[in-house]
């Protein structure tokens, strides 16, 4: 036997708010389906019907009607206020932050890097490989240890682009 899910109870407001958010041809796709799946279940859908007609697994549908739920009492207080319901909206439906991993350079290292890269190289060399930058850093102290594909990483992120017009006036 299935669990009984939690009834969704939408304010005309908000009912008509994620009616227009489903029929949207700017809004990013995600949030479309996730309106679609809070429409589905405040029409009183199980969460497996709802993943069956989205295309979605029942965990997924699970997990955006729960959001929806501690997220309504907030939107409750911001009945009859258009503009900042549609914003809380769109902020309960927007994907949470992910941790990811930390950073392994600190923005000051990267930028003591590009300005190594950008002074003249050693006599005997023509031109700095990322090798010789990688020793050049370390031997320096700004990195402990760095290879030479985050070396290129870091030059290929900097990279200069022209100006699609003159920048300065004439005279």
């Amino acid at each position: 036997m299935a669990r009984p899910t939690v009834p969704i109870l939408l304010s005309p407001e908000q009912q008509a708010l994620l009616q227009a958010l489903t029929r949207s041809r700017e809004a990013p796709h995600r949030l479309v389906q996730r309106a679609q799946i809070v429409l589905s279940a405040s029409a009183g859908k199980p969460n497996k019907a709802i993943g069956q007609d989205l295309g979605l697994c029942e965990e997924t549908v699970g997990l955006w009607r729960q959001r929806w739920l501690q997220g309504s009492a907030a939107l409750v207080k911001l009945e009859h206020q258009p503009k900042p319901l549609r914003q809380a909206v769109g902020q309960l439906l927007a994907d949470q932050p992910r941790p990811g991993c930390p950073d392994t350079f600190t923005a000051e290292q990267v930028c003591q890097i590009l300005a190594v890269a950008c002074e003249r190289p050693p006599e005997q060399f023509s031109h700095w490989t990322r090798q010789e930058l990688v020793r050049e850093v370390t031997r320096r102290g700004i990195v402990e240890r760095i290879s030479a594909t985050s070396i290129g990483r870091f030059l290929k992120s900097g990279g200069f682009k022209t100006a699609s017009g003159p920048l300065l006036a004439e005279s």
